[in-house]
């Protein structure tokens, strides 16, 4: 993921991150729940790839977290 949302991205995947850890999870533990690969959750993490909004649900369900805590993006 490049380009000029590419901040965002980053921020949301670092939150991501964050609240996996959080709870435990390796990457491939949540990846495992949310029906993805590991790689493809990486890839999200590091701002890689887009992510659906469907996915961006699952990892909230899974991590049982709201949406918004997802994109509160901290300077």
């Amino acid at each position: 993921m490049r380009g000029q949302q590419f901040e965002k991205y980053r921020a949301l995947g670092l939150n991501i991150a964050f609240y996996r850890k959080q709870r435990g999870l390796s990457q491939n533990q949540l990846a495992e729940r949310i029906d993805i690969s590991r790689t493809h959750m990486s890839r999200i993490e590091t701002a890689d790839c887009a992510v659906s909004l469907d996915v961006l649900f699952e990892i909230c369900d899974v991590l049982d977290i709201t949406p918004n805590k997802l994109f509160d993006f901290r300077n």
